[in-house]
C-alpha cells in the first residue's frame, strides 16, 4: 500500500536526517489525513492507493505551479527546494505516457468519435483524459488536443 510505502520512507528519512525528504512525506501524510476526513473517513483510515495517487498528483501540480511562479519572480533559491521535493513527489507516481504515444491514440480517438472543429475540444479532451487516466500528463493531452485541433 502506497501510504504504508510513505510511512516507512519518513522514518527512514529521520534516520537519515534527510530534511526535504522529510518535509516532503509529512506533507504527504498530512494531505492524505485531509483527504480521508474530506471524504467522510477518521483521519487514521487507510487512504486507497487509487485516492493517495490524487493526493500526489495534485501536490505535483502545486509545486510545478509553485516553480513557474518563483522563476517568474527570479527567486531561484525556492525555485530549488520546490524542484527537489517535485522529484521525490513524481517518484511515487506511474511513469506518464510520452507525448508521441499520446498524439498516436488522440489521432485515433478524433476519427473515431468523428470529432472536426475546435468547438468539440472539451469533449474531446474528457474522452482522452477519461482512457488515459494515470497514464498521460493533462497538459500534454491539452497541448495534442490543440495541435489536432489547430
Amino acid at each position: 500500500m502506497l501510504q504504508d510505502q510513505i510511512k516507512s520512507e519518513m522514518k527512514e528519512a529521520m534516520k537519515a536526517r534527510d530534511e526535504v525528504r522529510l518535509r516532503t512525506v509529512r506533507g504527504l501524510l498530512a494531505a492524505f489525513t485531509n483527504e480521508n476526513v474530506t471524504k467522510g473517513h477518521l483521519p487514521q483510515d487507510p487512504i486507497s492507493d487509487e485516492d493517495a495517487r490524487g493526493v500526489i498528483r495534485r501536490a505535483v501540480k502545486q509545486h510545478k505551479d509553485s516553480i513557474e511562479q518563483f522563476t517568474g519572480a527570479g527567486r531561484m533559491d525556492l525555485v530549488e527546494g520546490e524542484t527537489a521535493e517535485l522529484k521525490i513527489l513524481e517518484a511515487y507516481l506511474p511513469a506518464m505516457m510520452p507525448i508521441e504515444e499520446i498524439r498516436k491514440i488522440a489521432t485515433a480517438k478524433k476519427t473515431e468519435l468523428g470529432i472536426t472543429d475546435k468547438s468539440q475540444a472539451g469533449k474531446f479532451t474528457g474522452v482522452l483524459m477519461q482512457e488515459l487516466k494515470d497514464k498521460a500528463d493533462g497538459i500534454n493531452v491539452k497541448r495534442v488536443v490543440d495541435e489536432l485541433l489547430a
